[in-house]
């Protein structure tokens, strides 16, 4: 296995406490809850008053054995059932322990087992392969062989690794009729390669995180290889296989009744890859986004605590699974949260229909004099700039008509003040309690200036600037170098020089001759931001991100342009 970076975290779900879970899970076995939260000793009460609670094994493909927990209900009545693959952790099916007792107090028959290679289970992870989908058909075939009586209904639902696995189980077994899949993906392609970008952190926390597991060798090959910048055709094949986005046709000529859940500011599995899944969905769907990161807005649910998309994913089951009159079917099919405002905005689409995009053309003069820019942007004196341009010398702007003529260096292989987020999965932590990364603008001014970044500030604006859905930006650059990386980043700049991000997506370049101008045409990653009266947007290009792997050589230089037949700019969907 690849060694772990000291930096990286040792869990992609942070929040999760093991040994809370795992006491839950041992008074589900003993039927003594002495110990527990009174809430959570109540759910076990509820639990084993409703169903027969037992752990044992599956056995999966190729004859390794599963471990699992099966709740079965000993009436002979008719019950849906669900099943709920475990997520990347060596915790488990202890993950969902609370989770699943709330479902079979509700009248469900529910098996949730650990995928192979974790935990207690036999096997080597496939992440999501032919043998992970093995094992949940079979781990179906476990629950139908043990119901008391008739099962009416199948869902699988997981989290994370969990959820990828239950989409693709879907698309493969025809007794499924719906999903819930919470932080899943939807094209594992551009989970490791976005824009021809190697995810590098995102690949380098699985691994970390995957702890004592046992990855199977190609899994294990493949992530090397990204890491290692090798052989990338092969970890996209490797990777269409795994994809759910590639059994669209399967789904929706079965109308298998689909709810996803995601975070906007998802650094593991980025949030416009599982969006495109679910534009392409045809049958029943629901989508929600929420601000936090990987595994986050699910977290509190997976403890017990009241949680949004918790609420949300039993009211989908219990009206696609149990025929609940519960309206859900009547609902919009988007609900986002604003980053940062915890307003909910249901929407038939994303973005809102009836919305409008605005494009800003990237100039090469700063935005007007006297228009509040924040002091202290831009170079030195005597560097050049002129006097009187509202403190943003060394910034370009961000206007109404394109401009050409001007070029704007931008330095490799230095860090910039622009990077997306401190730490994979955690940053996004802190932005569920309200405390979203702080970027200085005074330093990525002095950036800019310097030709470290590129940046480009609009004019204030008038009104509120409700953000909603996948900016697009349209930029033409000369790399000295066959191959180059950047990262373009759209911020909200506060008029006390203060920057919040908004999105960012990365763009590489990996077969242009030296010394070409190339064109680069990015969705950055989908948001719902409000941009405040009097604050700009800030459109902000670097050549270096810890995201990321670049192929940029060091001390090279980017140049950004904006050509007559091409002019480069920016579109934002307003809603």
């Amino acid at each position: 296995m690849h060694p772990a970076d000291p930096a990286a975290p040792h869990s992609l779900y942070p929040e999760l406490d093991a040994t809370a879970l795992t006491a839950f899970a041992t008074a589900l076995e003993s039927g003594d809850p002495a110990g527990l939260p009174p809430a959570r000793a109540a759910d076990v009460r509820a639990a084993r008053a409703a169903a027969a609670f037992s752990r044992g094994k599956v056995t999966g493909a190729c004859g390794d054995l599963l471990d699992a927990a099966l709740w079965r209900h000993t009436g002979p009545g008719p019950r849906a059932a669900v099943v709920m693959p475990s997520p990347w952790t060596a915790l488990g099916w202890t993950a969902y322990a609370v989770q699943a007792a709330a479902f079979a107090a509700r009248g469900y028959d529910v098996l949730a087992y650990t995928v192979r290679g974790f935990g207690r289970s036999d096997g080597q992870a496939d992440f999501a392969g032919p043998l992970d989908v093995a094992d949940g058909r079979r781990a179906l075939d476990h629950l139908l062989e043990r119901a008391a009586g008739p099962v009416t209904r199948i869902g699988f639902l997981g989290v994370s690794y969990g959820a990828g696995i239950g989409l693709l189980v879907a698309a493969h077994d025809p007794r499924v009729d719906a999903v819930a899949a919470l932080s899943a993906w939807g094209d594992l392609g551009e989970v490791l390669y976005e824009n021809s970008t190697r995810r590098a952190a995102a690949v380098q926390a699985l691994l970390a995180s995957a702890g004592r597991a046992r990855l199977g060798p190609e899994t294990e090959r493949t992530l090397e290889d990204v890491l290692a910048d090798r052989d990338p055709e092969g970890s996209l094949r490797w990777a269409q296989q795994r994809s759910p986005s590639a059994h669209v046709k399967e789904f929706n000529r079965r109308r298998v009744a689909v709810f996803l859940a995601h975070a906007w500011h998802e650094t593991v599995f980025p949030a416009n890859q599982t969006l495109g899944l679910f534009r392409e969905l045809t049958g029943p769907k629901r989508l929600d986004l929420s601000v936090g990161d990987h595994g986050g807005p699910e977290s509190a649910g997976l403890q017990g605590l009241p949680s949004p998309v918790w609420t949300d994913a039993h009211r989908w089951l219990d009206h696609h699974l149990c025929g609940a009159a519960n309206g859900v079917e009547e609902e919009p099919e988007v609900r986002s949260e604003v980053m940062w405002s915890r307003a909910l905005e249901p929407s038939t689409t994303l973005p809102a229909p009836g919305g409008t995009v605005r494009r800003l053309y990237l100039t090469g003069g700063a935005p007007p004099a006297g228009s509040g820019g924040p002091a202290g942007f831009g170079r030195p004196a005597g560097s050049g700039e002129p006097a009187g341009s509202g403190g943003l010398a060394g910034f370009g702007g961000l206007a109404g008509e394109p401009e050409h003529g001007w070029t704007a260096g931008v330095l490799c292989g230095v860090d910039t003040p622009a990077a997306a987020a401190d730490a994979v999965v955690r940053s996004g932590y802190a932005e569920m309690a309200g405390l979203p990364k702080p970027y200085p603008g005074g330093e990525i001014g002095a950036a800019a200036a310097a030709s470290v970044t590129a940046a480009w500030a609009g004019d204030p604006a008038e009104e509120t600037l409700r953000v909603r859905g996948v900016p697009r930006l349209r930029v033409t650059y000369r790399a000295a170098n066959s191959g180059s990386t950047f990262v373009a980043y759209l911020m909200d700049l506060a008029p006390d020089g203060s920057a919040r991000l908004i999105t960012h997506a990365p763009f590489s370049d990996l077969h242009s001759p030296p010394d070409s101008l190339i064109g680069a045409d990015i969705d950055l990653q989908a948001a719902a931001y409000d941009v405040p009266r009097g604050h700009r947007l800030l459109l902000v290009a670097a050549a270096r991100d810890p995201l990321y792997g670049d192929a940029n050589l060091p001390r090279a230089t980017l140049a950004f342009t904006s050509p007559e037949p091409t002019p480069s700019y920016l579109e934002v969907p307003l809603g």
